[in-house]
């Protein structure tokens, strides 16, 4: 009988000290904050169509423009993440034309490739 008397004033002094302890009702924030957090980080990465960023087998390529006008350009193909900055340095040297590309009325850009008939045969 007396192990029970302690086993309940036990339980009804910890409800008692909870009860009066303002920082009782903080202690799980954190944890709110945590999938609070996650939940925004996968409502923007599906906003901006970016779950490719998370497939591992996914070529992504992002283009990036600073304030001051600088580009650069990310890419993403398998794990490997690069970023390269832009310049306005015309290039030099030999090539081939590849194709042609428009921007159509609503400022998309399509990239015709070139069909070369001499390299079929």
């Amino acid at each position: 009988m007396a192990l029970s008397f302690v086993g309940r004033h036990r339980r009804y002094r910890s409800r008692e000290l909870a009860e009066n302890d303002p920082l009782s009702g903080v202690a799980n924030l954190f944890d709110l904050g945590l999938v609070f957090m996650v939940g925004l980080m996968v409502m923007l990465l599906s906003a901006f169509r970016l779950k490719d960023l998370l497939d591992p087998n996914a070529k992504v390529t992002i283009t990036k423009e600073g304030e001051k006008g600088e580009v650069e350009l990310i890419t993403k193909e398998g794990k490997k993440i690069r970023a390269m900055k832009l310049t306005g340095k015309k290039g030099k040297g030999r090539g081939t034309k590849l194709g042609t590309a428009y921007r159509l009325e609503d400022g998309t850009m399509v990239y015709v490739p070139e069909v070369n008939d001499d390299e079929d045969n």
